[in-house]
């Protein structure tokens, strides 16, 4: 101490993609002109945080060190974005001028954004920015208290909570103890179960089998009808088709959520999400990116849907952007400042008209697109991405007795979602230990192995396939359709009735 200094080490996180990434900050206070400099590759917001922890300073009643102040965040090699680290660099100033204990700085970690009057406020990705502590050798958090809720389904570690700069340091110094918070689960399961119900929807009774269908095997589907036939309508219905995530499945949802700022109040997802970006989000928005890097729509569609309204109306970069995620389950998102992989397994619904005016098939409009207008609106979804499309299925108009038919009793969500996941169940027993778990996951060889036909339902698909003109990906796509109708019906063998229905849904792909 010859020169004067006092050094200090206090821990703290940074988002790194949709991971956190424990950071030391080291703060050296010694003589010299008054001055305040953080180093460590921090981003604009961590530089602004210097007249944040100042100004907290004065309204809290800690004395700033009077002389040179230095601030690195470790590792340097590694970009820092965010406010999160405000309190942790905070913490290491006033150890400076402050006696704190040694063992409960080396042994916290810490995160907040602090308010100009010392208060904490809530930060983006707690979740995933308390991932690291367990790893890391630490035993504990200190949060906001408005991040307490996320930070308390956090398996890492445990969390307290604060409201301000001053009660964390009461807290270190012996004073009195911060909030702790358990698990809200009841709260949580309550506030899942209200989603739209299949029951609204009058008629469409063919459209509602190809949900069923698709929600049991996760295949992606295409509704193809004019406007006002239900295709939004029954496409947010799809996520009350799925089964509950596991506890497992829903840290990784609200871990991608939080980083995003998409939690809208919750603490933990448990349901499937449903996305639905408007058709004039870019690249960026739908795939993930921008500075810092951010999930986008396709992961924060993890694990549930992802919709896609007026489908052609995307451009085209965007919808060819969904080919390799919908393939590999993930996204690769290379920037200059950064990289990522991001996951990204959805199931993707899309609408779209039949044709340019919307009125192609429609018995009670005429339509007035001819030949050549139709071939290039079509022309805009491009085979590759048709080819990931495993149901095409036809929504008509709701012919006018069954809106007013007050008789007729519709299935309920609750009763289809059994049968959901029953088959379910049986893909579960027959895909163990294996790297797939639905039917539209099965590769090549797995369709081979897994979806048998029967003699009279092999003879159909080769009369079918002669006379319609179907690729060999086509094939491959009706088999796992009818694997999954098979399924419904628990049904272990592949019937001619279940390979019918199955070619049913491959309407884009036949011969003009």
């Amino acid at each position: 101490m010859a020169t004067g200094s006092v050094l200090s080490r206090v821990h703290g996180s940074t988002l790194d993609g949709i991971d956190g990434v424990l950071v030391t900050v080291e703060v050296d206070a010694g003589r010299g002109l008054p001055s305040f400099q953080i180093v460590g590759q921090g981003d604009r917001v961590v530089s602004e945080s210097r007249d944040r922890i100042r100004s907290a300073f004065r309204h809290s009643g800690i004395e700033f060190p009077p002389g040179r102040v230095t601030v690195n965040l470790a590792p340097t090699d590694l970009p820092k974005a965010g406010s999160a680290l405000d309190l942790p660099i905070a913490l290491a100033v006033s150890a400076t001028r402050i006696p704190l204990p040694a063992e409960p700085l080396a042994r916290t970690l810490f995160l907040g954004e602090l308010g100009l009057d010392g208060s904490l406020r809530a930060v983006r990705g707690t979740l995933a920015l308390l991932a690291p502590a367990e790893s890391g050798g630490l035993a504990r958090a200190v949060v906001p208290a408005a991040s307490l809720p996320e930070a308390s389904v956090s398996p890492a570690i445990p969390a307290l909570g604060a409201a301000s700069l001053a009660r964390v340091l009461e807290h270190l110094r012996g004073g009195e103890g911060l909030v702790e918070l358990a698990p809200d689960w009841e709260r949580w399961l309550g506030a899942a179960a209200s989603e739209p119900d299949l029951a609204d929807v009058r008629g469409q009774e063919s459209a509602k089998r190809a949900l069923e269908i698709a929600a049991a095997g996760g295949h992606n589907a295409l509704l193809i009808g004019p406007p006002g036939s239900g295709k939004s309508l029954l496409a947010r219905r799809l996520p009350g088709l799925l089964p509950d995530l596991s506890f497992p499945e829903a840290l990784e949802v609200t871990r991608i959520h939080g980083v995003a700022g998409a939690l809208e109040g919750r603490a933990l997802l448990l349901r499937p999400p449903f996305r639905s970006p408007h058709h004039t989000t870019s690249e960026v928005g739908v795939i993930g990116g921008g500075r810092p890097l951010r999930p986008g729509e396709i992961s924060l569609a993890h694990r549930g849907v992802l919709f896609l309204d007026e489908l052609l109306e995307f451009r085209r970069p965007v919808l060819e952007a969904l080919r390799q995620p919908l393939e590999e389950g993930e996204i690769r998102v290379v920037r200059a400042h950064a990289s990522a992989r991001l996951p990204a397994r959805f199931q993707l619904i899309c609408a779209m008209n039949p044709c340019p005016c919307g009125h192609r098939g429609d018995l009670l409009r005429e339509c007035l697109c001819d030949d050549g207008q139709l071939r290039r609106y079509r022309a805009k979804l491009s085979g590759p991405l048709l080819d990931r499309i495993d149901l095409h299925v036809h929504v008509p108009p709701v012919p006018w007795r069954d809106i007013t038919d007050d008789h007729a009793a519709p299935e309920a969500t609750a009763a289809v979602r059994r049968r959901v996941e029953s088959a379910q169940a049986r893909q579960a027993e027959r895909y163990a230990g294996t790297l797939y778990r639905t039917n539209r996951e099965l590769p090549a060889r797995g369709v081979r192995q897994h979806c048998q036909l029967g003699p009279e339902a092999d003879r159909l698909l080769e009369r079918a396939f002669a006379a319609l003109g179907l690729s060999m990906r086509a094939w491959v796509r009706v088999l796992r359709v009818a694997r999954t109708i098979a399924d419904l019906a628990a049904e272990e063998q592949i019937a001619a009735g279940h390979v019918a229905e199955a070619i049913g849904y491959r309407s884009l792909d036949r011969r003009p």
